[in-house]
Parts: C-alpha cells; structure tokens; sequence
C-alpha cells in the first residue's frame, strides 16, 4: 500500500515544478521573428530538444503533448508556432 503523505508530497512538487514552467501564454508572447536564438533561450529556457536539417536549425520546448517549436536561420528566428500553452 502506498503511503498518503508521499503521493501528497510527489502532487504537490509536480504541481510547483508545472508553476515554474516557462512554457506560458505570456512568453509564447514575446517570441518575434528576428530574434536571436540566445534571445529565445532567455525566454524560454533551454530547449528539450534541436536538430538541424541544411540550413535551417529547429528546437522544442516541452514535449509531444505541451511544447513551442522554434525554427532558425541563420541564428534567427523565421517561424514559431505553439500547442497546448492554455
């Protein structure tokens, strides 16, 4: 049998990890074409993951369900898009 203060303990460290998610609204918000890709690392953090095909450089933040994908050229930022952010 589990015990009720450790599932207690475990929601409630999930739940202030979620909080302090850079992941929001609010900074999808100041995400603009041309910026930097430091500039976007500011705002959100580091990124789950990157990969680069030619010339173009894509990175996400979060996972398959919660994420903002960021594409970059030239160390710019052509295109951004987001799911699951409300």
């Amino acid at each position: 049998m589990k015990h009720p203060a450790r599932i207690l303990g475990l929601a409630a460290l999930a739940l202030v990890l979620s909080a302090c998610s850079k992941l929001t609204p609010k900074n999808y918000d100041k995400l603009k074409v041309g910026m930097k890709y430091e500039e976007v690392k500011q705002v959100l953090g580091a990124p789950t993951k990157c990969s680069d095909l030619l010339a173009v450089k894509s990175c996400t933040w979060g996972d398959d369900t919660r994420f903002v994908q960021v594409s970059f050229i030239a160390d710019q930022v052509i295109l951004f898009n987001s799911s699951n952010l409300r």
